[in-house]
């Protein structure tokens, strides 16, 4: 179920309102000396195709985007942890600054909720007196809150809050509590505090527990987070390279970050946020309904100044654009690029400098096939393009078989690789006679068009899309196959977790299949001995990577094909909804309650069962 819209006009963040908060924090700061870790929850099992590599080697922009803002606030004394690098990693036993944290804040995915949910078990296990205060986030709250609370009895661990949204959510949270902290007193004591008065209610994108133990009895919603319209706002990137926790086996934290020129060795490409939204309403994707059918960018000059410090500082040459669709607004996208074009770091080009990729649709790069020589000039090296199908059965979003090879025809002409992402369903072959339906025809005509990687994974209803709960509905997801249960980190669209084939182990096949149609020593050969287009050695280097992750995929999901053979597979009828009550503040329905959701039907009176400890310094904002 997509995520429901604000009323009109109150969608967005008023201008400025960020800057002012990030201001706000910083006096706080110099009065509270707070320590936070903060974790990016990662399930290895997930490690495959198409993710392989960068899954481990890029930072992920979302903690990095939290540690950024913590520093901004004036919180220096922060560490992100990556799952990734460390992944003995105990909360339990984690010290900084000889301490144990204020705060300790988990991000993660839906399909690493396994990992997620074992971090905050282990930080639960820290004595009462000294346990900090356990904030949750990332796309795995956005859509399912619930699911980091605890409903079992005598489960005795639960976080304490889920932030359903960005960077100005958590930080509007630390304002309310440092705002009523008392000298001396836990981040989590205050907290316990705002909660029971209610004051936590006034910040919308915040989920939160009432009950005692560990245990939650109903769940808190304050509604959909408002949204940061100019991405300026944001702290920039370069400061949350600093906080990050070198790699290592041990399940303690190191006395110091990684040094600055050690990170591009661990991470040789880096994430960045250049723009939000898409103009599409496709209805197996939740990225309209998040962005409330809005389109945010950062400038041009803005996105230069982080390119260069980021190399600067950094050494960073490889970069990836988290786009939802970066040609979503032509004369928006026309500004970034022209103004990259114009940017010289260290007396160079910044093309010279520095080559990143995005994503895009074959539509939109169609529209500006006239500007394609300006954004090659701007260091763009690499766009991955949403084709899903190229005879547009499954979904149309302006692209067809000729459309798709002209788009791709042109930016290999340009120096730009194609990188397709496909979607295989049901109805669709592994192989047609004649046509381009067929999944192998498809990639043999993308393969002839220029593309120089291949993306296929199996249409899988995605959490916050409006497919989500009919999919659910209608028996047509998994509950368990030849008696294994399907788990989350199954739910990446490499596994076939959802279809009404009659024989679904074909599907798991096809898409073995076709990556190994794609991805092989001959093709890599070919690149080196009769390359096509001077984009030769990106397309060998592919290769290899493709080659790689197909062993990883085929040894993932090979088993998963077996059970599907033997049978027997046993479906759901609804989705996982919330086994905990869920209410707004005012007793009303909880704006992330999947239909279900059980309801209290009742506003509690804030309790005051937490004293206020004294002596009490009281901080102005």
């Amino acid at each position: 179920m997509e995520l429901p819209r604000r009323s009109r006009g109150d969608e967005l963040l008023k201008p400025g309102e960020l800057v002012e908060l990030r201001a706000r924090l910083r006096r706080l700061a110099a009065r509270h000396d707070l320590v936070s870790v903060i974790a990016c929850a990662f399930d290895h099992r997930t490690r495959m195709l198409p993710f392989i590599y960068a899954d481990t080697r890029m930072v992920p922009a979302g903690v990095r985007a939290i540690g950024s803002a913590m520093v901004d606030a004036g919180f220096a004394k922060t560490r992100i942890v990556l799952q990734q690098w460390n992944r003995n990693f105990k909360p339990s036993q984690m010290r900084l600054d000889g301490r144990m944290p204020d705060l300790f804040m988990v991000s993660s995915m839906q399909i690493h909720s396994a990992e997620c949910r074992a971090l905050i078990q282990d930080a639960c296990r820290i004595d009462p007196a000294h346990r900090p205060l356990i904030v949750v986030g990332g796309p795995k709250t956005i859509y399912e809150p619930w699911d980091v609370f605890n409903a079992e009895p005598g489960g005795r661990w639960s976080a304490d809050v889920a932030v359903t949204g960005e960077e100005f959510v958590l930080l509007s949270l630390l304002e309310v509590l440092l705002s009523n902290r008392g000298n001396g007193e836990s981040l989590r004591s205050a907290f316990l505090r705002a909660r029971n008065r209610g004051d936590l209610d006034a910040v919308p994108g915040l989920v939160y527990a009432q009950g005692e133990d560990g245990q939650a009895e109903e769940l808190i919603d304050t509604g959909i987070q408002r949204l940061l319209a100019d991405l300026d706002e944001l702290p920039h990137p370069a400061l949350g390279y600093r906080l990050l926790e070198p790699p290592s086996r041990s399940s303690e934290l190191s006395p110091h970050a990684l040094p600055a020129h050690r990170v591009r060795h661990y991470s040789p490409i880096s994430s960045l946020v250049l723009t939000f939204g898409c103009k599409f309403n496709c209805p197996y994707c939740p990225i309209p309904a998040y962005n409330q059918r809005q389109h945010r960018v950062k400038s041009g000059q803005r996105i230069a100044d982080e390119f260069k410090r980021l190399h600067q500082e950094y050494g960073f040459r490889y970069f990836f654009g988290a786009d939802d669709n970066f040609f979503n607004n032509k004369e928006r996208t026309l500004e970034i690029v022209e103004t990259l074009e114009r940017t010289q770091i260290g007396g160079a080009s910044l093309r010279s400098r520095v080559r990143w990729g995005t994503e895009v649709t074959v539509h939109d790069t169609l529209k500006l096939r006239d500007h394609l020589p300006v954004i090659r000039g701007a260091g763009v090296r690499a766009l991955w393009l949403g084709v899903e199908d190229i005879t547009a059965t499954l979904v149309k979003k302006g692209q067809d078989g000729d459309k798709t090879v002209e788009a791709f025809r042109l930016l290999q002409r340009h120096g730009i690789c194609p990188m397709p992402m496909m979607m295989h369903h049901d109805d669709q072959p592994l192989y047609s006679r004649s046509g381009d339906y067929g999944l192998i025809n498809q990639a043999r005509l993308l393969r002839k068009a220029g593309a120089i990687s291949l993306q296929v994974l199996m249409m899988t209803p995605a959490t916050g899309s409006r497919l989500y709960h009919d999919a659910f509905a209608s028996g047509l997801v998994y509950e368990e196959v030849a008696g294994r249960k399907v788990e989350p980190h199954m739910m990446d669209a490499n596994y076939v977790v959802a279809s009404r084939h009659t024989k679904p182990w074909r599907k798991q096949l096809n898409i073995m299949a076709t990556y190994l149609y794609f991805y092989n020593p001959i093709r890599f050969l070919w690149a080196l001995v009769r390359p096509k287009s001077r984009l030769y050695l990106a397309d060998a280097l592919v290769q290899l990577i493709g080659m790689y992750g197909t062993a990883c995929t085929i040894r993932c999901t090979i088993g998963w094909a077996v059970r599907l053979i033997r049978g027997p597979v046993v479906r759901r009828n609804r989705p996982p909804i919330s086994p905990i009550p869920m209410r707004s503040p005012e007793g009303n329905g909880a704006s992330h309650a999947l239909p279900g959701t059980p309801h209290s039907g009742v506003v509690r009176l804030p309790i005051m069962s937490v004293p206020r400890p004294h002596p009490v310094e009281r901080v102005s904002t």
